[in-house]
């Protein structure tokens, strides 16, 4: 069964206002909360291209710990969080833990998730992390539901340039 989705299109900037919002309060937890909240995914991560070019656990919600583990850096090209990256495109499972697409990772079915979404954070054009969010059981991700979560990634990309040009 499929989450509600969120905010539609014409309510959407309230969700982008949020997102800024819990960015400013909080940082990427604080970000990932609300984005959950606003997706109905409890799940989520950020990852950030690291110099060394692999993908590096940045911030994490309801992530169990034998997960963490594997998740803290990402060759580019594996798992959903690499093809994401690798691909500059989401890549997105309706269930996690029935896919024999090789998308996921093997350890990706112990977050016991089911939906699952992995998109790129775009600055400009270039992939520079991955946001990824999951639900349990089964769901098939919208297109607006792709369209606010590549915004969300492009206001994470934001935060972080503004960040780095203190």
């Amino acid at each position: 069964m499929s989450a509600p989705p969120p905010t539609d299109s014409a309510s959407d900037r309230p969700a982008d206002d949020e997102l800024r919002g819990a960015l400013a309060r909080g940082g990427p937890d604080e970000f990932l909360r609300v984005l959950g909240d606003v997706c109905a995914t409890p799940c989520g991560t950020i990852h950030w291209l690291g110099a060394d070019g692999l993908l590096h656990l940045a911030a994490h919600r309801a992530i169990p710990a034998e997960v963490l583990e594997r998740i803290q850096t990402i060759p580019i090209g594996k798992g959903m969080a690499g093809l994401a990256l690798e691909r500059a495109v989401p890549v997105t499972l309706c269930n996690l833990q029935t896919d024999t697409s090789g998308d996921a990772r093997p350890g990706a079915k112990a977050t016991g998730m089911g939906g699952s979404i992995a998109v790129p954070i775009l600055s400009g054009e270039r992939a520079i992390g991955v946001l990824g969010v999951a639900q349990a059981g089964e769901r098939e991700y919208s297109e607006r539901e792709i369209a606010l979560l590549l915004g969300a990634g492009r206001l994470l990309a934001r935060d972080r340039d503004g960040r780095s040009n203190r």
